[in-house]
């Protein structure tokens, strides 16, 4: 079985997979859209909390099954995303790293 640390680097492995296709040169978690993972249930549930770069984003369906597909590894029976506005995404969440990759500051 897996221990929530392995798990977890799955998770966030995965997760670096996932984009906005309106942003597809940066992740969901590399542009701060991921607020929470949470490992729960004795490993097998994993519920990521995250936000979306506008609440009208026309792919929000759609980047939201991605985000819970990432959740799904080995040993994990549900995943779960739940999107939250609050508090709602801004360029401060962008992580340093990012914003200077990027040319954004």
């Amino acid at each position: 079985m897996n221990d929530g640390n392995e798990i977890m680097s799955k998770v966030v492995k995965n997760l670096e997979q996932v984009y906005d296709p309106e942003m597809p040169s940066v992740s969901v978690i590399h542009l701060g859209l991921i607020y929470d993972i949470e490992i729960l249930e004795d490993n097998t549930v994993v519920k990521i909390t995250h936000t979306l770069t506008s609440a009208f984003c026309p792919m929000a369906d759609e980047i939201n099954q991605d985000i819970q597909k990432a959740g799904m590894v080995d040993g994990v029976k549900e995943s779960i995303a739940n999107c939250t506005f609050q508090p709602p995404f801004s360029m401060d969440m962008v992580p340093e790293e990012t914003k200077m990759a990027m040319g954004w500051e």
